[in-house]
């Protein structure tokens, strides 16, 4: 991460973590389909169990790492260009500082080659 001011640091974070929870609270909506059609005798429990280990080994690592401090400017940027935040909701100071990795994100989305969420 870039040496930013504090105050842009903590925001930052704050938004970072915001993204991150959106992201995890979309696949653990997944997974609650899961415990819902297990509750429902549509699968059983292995299947069920199959399914929090694909979670596991799948959707949660793969967050995990995504969202590593070490470049939580640049995972926030991808998460406003990829709409997983609302852009509006920025603070403009820290979509200033932004900047550089914003419009790196644009670039991908608009030539297509930005992986956007499912």
């Amino acid at each position: 991460m870039k040496n930013y001011p504090n105050s842009i640091k903590k925001l930052i974070r704050e938004y970072h973590g915001k993204a991150y929870e959106k992201e995890l609270h979309r696949e653990l909506a997944k997974l609650d389909q899961s415990f819902a059609e297990w509750r429902d005798g549509e699968i059983d429990s292995w299947e069920l169990s199959d399914r929090i280990h694909q979670y596991e080994v799948g959707p949660s690592r793969e967050l995990y790492k995504q969202y590593t401090p070490k470049v939580a400017d640049m995972n926030l940027a991808y998460a406003i260009v990829a709409g997983i935040l609302d852009r509006d909701e920025i603070p403009t100071e820290l979509l200033e500082a932004l900047d550089g990795a914003l419009r790196f994100y644009q670039g991908m989305k608009d030539s297509g080659d930005l992986r956007l969420p499912e």
